[in-house]
């Protein structure tokens, strides 16, 4: 039996089209030609011209013993798990203010997270409540700078020393961000760098493992390569390869490296546009947050943030909500970000509860995030800032 239900139709508002978007990635000019002569070249597995491009790149512009691209930052924080022979039952003191990926590199190798909660001013890992934390089974501390503001490294890094304990940099936000005129990602034996599309440099996916400890060169290698002793093959060190240790296959394809390299090479004008956009957000909503009880991002002194993000942190969850939505009505996206690892079905798997980092707890729920990307224009960022200015929901309950 057909039944005709034209006449019960309803009519639906349709919902507000989004014509400036949380984030858009965005090209320098030269990426489509890279990516054509990579694939002229013959050559567009891992480890071809472009990757070896962006490698000299990095390695010199930071100062880096190493640098091997990988797919995904994800992949590089494996690679870190896998260099510090992890086992079952060590522990890595992470915070539970980012993003899942930070956790599951070390939960793979059998390891425990050790949640800490972040400061309320910078959201970093709150460094005076690390020592506390660290038992017979502690193997790693992995700092997280969030929105590219560098964590206070002087005191993790003495704590680590200390205790003769790794330290992992998840630098996903911070690439050329400083702490102390030293680049973040140059500090622990290892950090990791993210190239998605959502970051300062992009190739869609993409990372990177950075070593500084020259003693975990060859090792890292070797586990990039499946495994195998390839990359010595290649320099002529052995006569052929094989399997000589764990590893998977975390090399990108250097058409995203030929991506990349454009990216990576226009590093000036990028964080030109960057540091213009965070300026002109924090400078025209600095009365209106002092007026609402809103808080904005602090950067130390002693910090030069690397410009990945712009957020707020609103009064309450129900304010953020109204904020959002009334954002939404004027075609404008913005979005919240982590939920606190530990009180996640698998945090909580880890011994996780309310209550065990109430910073997180508070922050997750009252932060908002503003549209920021590369191509932002002047006019489409003041459409954001007076639609947030003529925001009138603060009795939101």
């Amino acid at each position: 039996m057909i039944v005709d239900n034209s006449s019960h139709t309803q009519t639906r508002t349709a919902a507000p089209a989004i014509d400036i978007p949380f984030n858009q990635p965005g090209m320098i000019g030269t990426e489509l030609a890279y990516i054509a002569h990579a694939v002229q070249s013959g050559h567009i597995s891992g480890d071809g011209l472009y990757t070896r491009k962006c490698h000299a790149l990095l390695e010199e512009a930071l100062g880096v013993a190493k640098v091997l691209l990988t797919p995904s930052c994800t992949h590089a924080l494996e690679m870190s798990a896998i260099l510090l022979d992890l086992q079952p039952g060590d522990e890595v003191i992470i915070p539970s203010f980012t993003f899942v990926s930070t956790v599951n590199a070390f939960v793979l190798r059998g390891a425990k997270p050790i949640f800490a909660d972040i400061r309320p001013d910078t959201l970093n890992l709150d460094e005076a409540q690390v020592a506390a934390l660290i038992t017979p089974r502690t193997r790693a501390i992995v700092p997280v700078h969030y929105a590219g503001i560098g964590c206070e490294l002087d005191a993790l890094m003495a704590l680590a020393d200390r205790h003769g304990i790794a330290v992992v940099e998840d630098n996903a936000h911070g690439l050329f961000g400083a702490y102390r005129g030293q680049w973040l990602g140059t500090f622990g034996a290892l950090a990791t760098l993210s190239f998605h599309e959502t970051k300062n440099f992009t190739c869609g996916e993409g990372g990177a493992l950075l070593i500084n400890d020259p003693a975990l060169i060859e090792r890292a290698e070797v586990i990039r390569e499946k495994g195998t002793n390839r990359s010595q093959f290649f320099r002529g060190m052995v006569d052929k390869y094989t399997w000589v240790d764990i590893g998977s296959s975390y090399l990108p394809s250097d058409v995203l490296a030929a991506f990349l390299f454009a990216q990576l090479e226009a590093r000036a004008d990028i964080q030109a546009r960057r540091r213009r956009i965070w300026h002109r957000y924090d400078t025209h909503l600095r009365a209106w947050a002092a007026d609402h009880g809103v808080g904005q991002p602090v950067v130390p002194a002693h910090v030069d943030p690397s410009y990945h993000l712009y957020y707020l942190l609103l009064p309450s969850l129900a304010v953020r909500t109204a904020l959002i939505d009334h954002l939404k009505r004027h075609g404008i996206l913005s979005v919240f970000h982590y939920l606190p690892l530990h009180l996640s079905q698998m945090g909580r798997q880890y011994g996780g509860a309310v209550g065990d980092c109430p910073v997180t707890e508070d922050i997750s729920d009252r932060l908002l995030r503003l549209p920021f990307y590369n191509d932002l224009t002047e006019a489409e960022q003041l459409r954001v800032i007076h639609a947030i200015q003529a925001f009138d929901g603060w009795a939101s309950t």
